[in-house]
């Protein structure tokens, strides 16, 4: 499928999928909703609630790394220990990394941090600095198999209008499986049938505000 280079609402870039009119992030703000979905309620959430420093996340839809970016940069300044997996079935390609500006909007001191993302070998764990190890995974979400491994998931597949199979009981039964208790997943869809589905396979389910321009979002925990 067809793949172009957009400009959202904050400035920074992301992908779109031409066929589906489907983008990688939101169209309001890549880097806002970024933040506020996966950082504020996900990872910040979780450290809050916890007072834990050594936390393990998942991210479903690596993409183009801006989540495990911006985790990258919040692990430095909050002293945190972060091992991060992070799964795709569709790598994005160099000459797409290479026109994303999320280095220069966030932070241009750790261009070589952002780069190493994206050139680390898939399915090795590397140390990217003392604060972040990644390990990324070339594999489908229905192959994943993990069990009581994470903290944090982020959920951050293409929407249920076009990838209806990513957002199904069978999935998210692998997601509930592959957190520790009291994990949290969150995600920005907030589709009936998508809090139905999370709630059948044993989640608690919150919806919250939602980034700039989107109402609601969701957050899953794990008892």
């Amino acid at each position: 499928m067809k793949r172009k280079i957009i400009t959202t609402a904050d400035g920074s870039k992301t992908i779109q999928i031409e066929e589906w009119n489907e983008q990688y992030h939101s169209v309001h703000g890549a880097i806002n909703e970024a933040n506020h979905v996966y950082l504020k309620h996900g990872l910040l959430f979780f450290n809050s609630e916890l007072n834990e420093k050594n936390i393990s996340i998942l991210e479903m839809g690596f993409g183009t790394g801006l989540n495990a970016f911006l985790t990258l940069i919040e692990a430095e300044k909050r002293n945190l220990s972060i091992s991060y997996v992070g799964v795709e079935a569709y790598p994005v390609l160099q000459e797409e990394i290479e026109v994303l500006n999320y280095v220069e909007l966030i932070s241009a001191k750790h261009k070589v941090k952002f780069e190493e993302l994206h050139r680390s070998s898939w399915h090795k764990d590397v140390k990217i600095s003392d604060f972040f190890k990644l390990k990324k995974e070339h594999v489908l979400f229905k192959d994943i198999n993990y069990t009581e491994n994470f903290d944090v998931i982020y959920f951050d597949a293409f929407g249920p209008r076009v990838q209806p199979e990513l957002w199904t009981e069978d999935i998210f039964k692998l997601m509930y499986e592959a957190l520790k208790p009291n994990g949290v997943l969150v995600t920005y869809s907030v589709q009936g049938t998508v809090k139905r589905a999370l709630r059948a396979v044993g989640f608690i389910v919150k919806r919250l505000e939602g980034p700039p321009n989107k109402r609601h979002m969701l957050r899953a925990i794990k008892r």
